[in-house]
C-alpha cells in the first residue's frame, strides 16, 4: 500500500498577515523544489512576527498526486487559492515538452494581470513560458534545458550563466539548488538583508552565492566528430596548455591554411581556437581547484596555462563570475578547526 503525504496548513502557527505564497503541486511533483519553497516560505518562524509569509499548497489537478521519491500527495487547496496569492511558486515541471493544463495557464495569466509575482524553479520555467508570461523578457533555467526553451520560445531571452533572473513580477531560477538563491533573494526584497541572512543561517547556506551556473557545466560536447587531423591535434593542444599556441603553428600542424583551419576548427568544436584554449584552461584550473586542495593558486594558474594568478582571476571573473579562491571553497571539505581536509567531488 503506497504511503501518502497530506500537505495542509500547520494549525500550531500564529496568525500570519504577510504575503501569501502559493506553491503549485501536480502529478509528478519535483519534491526537492517544493521542499525548498516550503522550507523558506512555509516553515514556522515565530521569531519573524506576524508579518511573515503565509503559505499554501495548490493542487493544479485532482489527486491523489504522485511525487518524486515514491510519495503520493493529497492537497487541501485547488486552483481557487491562486486568487488570494501574492507570490506563486512553480516547482520544476514534469517535462519541458509536457503540455501545461489550460486551467492553470488561465489562472496564472489572471494572476499576472493582477500584479501577482510568479516564480519558477528549475524546469518550472516551462510553465511560465507556456502561459506567455516570459515573452519579451529575460529568464533562466537549468543549463540542460536552455536550448530546448530557447528553441520553443524564441521571444524569450534565456540566460544560461546566472543563478536566477528577477524581472520584477516574474522570477526564474536555474538548477534546483539555485531555487534556494532565488527564494532568499525574494526574502531579501521583501524583508531586507538582515532577515534574509537569518533565514540563510537557519538553512546553513550562504545568504548570497557569487557566480553563475557556468561553473557547474561539464566540458562542452563536440558538435560533430573530429576529423582525422583535428582529433589528434586537440589532444596535442590539451597536453600543452602551458605553452603558447599561435594559430599559424596550429594550422601548419593540421596541414591546412590558416583560413581553412579556423573554419574547420569552429565547425568541429563550435569555438574559435582561442576560445577553445581558454575553455580548456578554465576546465584544467577548475579540476585542479576541485581536486588539489594543497596546490597554491599561483601554481594552479601556471599549470593550467594562464601564466599568472592575475590572468586566471580575470578569466574566472569574466567567464564564471567567481574568483578562483571562492570557487575552491565550494569544493573543499573543512575540518572542525577550519583547515582543508579534502576536495569534494
Amino acid at each position: 500500500m503506497p504511503y501518502s503525504v497530506n500537505i495542509m496548513p500547520n494549525l500550531d502557527k500564529p496568525t500570519l498577515l504577510g504575503p501569501h505564497v502559493v506553491t503549485l503541486v501536480y502529478d509528478g511533483l519535483c519534491t526537492f523544489e517544493f521542499g525548498i519553497a516550503y522550507e523558506i516560505f512555509g516553515l514556522s518562524r515565530p521569531e519573524m512576527g506576524a508579518d511573515w509569509y503565509r503559505f499554501s499548497a495548490c493542487a493544479i489537478e485532482n489527486g491523489p498526486l504522485r511525487a518524486a521519491g515514491g510519495l503520493t500527495v493529497q492537497v487541501d487547496h485547488g486552483l481557487e487559492v491562486i486568487a488570494d496569492a501574492d507570490l506563486i511558486v512553480v516547482p520544476g515541471w514534469r517535462g519541458i515538452g509536457t503540455v501545461v493544463p489550460a486551467p492553470l495557464v488561465d489562472a496564472l495569466q489572471a494572476a499576472s494581470r493582477r500584479g501577482v509575482r510568479i516564480m519558477s524553479l528549475c524546469s518550472g520555467v516551462a510553465v511560465l513560458a507556456a502561459a506567455g508570461l516570459l515573452a519579451g523578457r529575460k529568464a533562466t533555467t537549468h543549463w540542460r534545458y536552455v536550448d530546448s526553451i530557447a528553441a520553443r520560445y524564441p521571444d524569450i531571452t534565456v540566460d544560461a550563466d546566472v543563478l536566477y533572473v528577477d524581472e520584477d513580477s516574474v522570477l526564474t531560477a536555474a538548477g534546483s539548488a539555485a531555487a534556494i538563491d532565488l527564494c532568499l533573494h525574494v526574502v531579501r526584497r521583501d524583508f531586507g538583508p538582515d532577515i534574509a541572512n537569518s533565514v540563510a543561517r537557519r538553512l546553513v547556506v550562504p545568504p548570497h552565492r557569487e557566480g553563475g551556473q557556468a561553473q557547474y557545466i561539464e566540458t562542452p560536447v563536440l558538435r560533430q566528430r573530429e576529423g582525422a587531423r583535428l582529433g589528434p591535434l586537440l589532444e596535442w593542444m590539451r597536453e600543452r596548455l602551458q605553452e603558447e599556441q599561435p594559430i599559424a603553428a596550429l594550422a601548419a600542424r593540421a596541414g591546412m591554411s590558416i583560413r581553412t583551419f579556423q573554419r574547420r576548427f569552429e565547425a568541429t568544436t563550435g569555438m574559435s581556437p582561442g576560445e577553445w584554449l581558454l575553455s580548456e584552461r578554465l576546465r584544467r584550473a577548475r579540476d585542479l581547484l576541485e581536486r588539489q586542495a594543497a596546490i597554491s593558486l599561483d601554481d594552479v594558474a601556471v599549470a593550467s596555462g594562464f601564466g599568472s594568478l592575475a590572468t586566471m582571476r580575470h578569466h574566472f571573473r569574466e567567464r564564471l563570475a567567481v574568483s578562483p579562491s571562492d570557487y575552491r571553497k565550494r569544493f573543499t571539505v573543512l575540518r572542525p578547526d577550519g583547515s582543508a581536509l579534502s576536495p569534494l567531488r
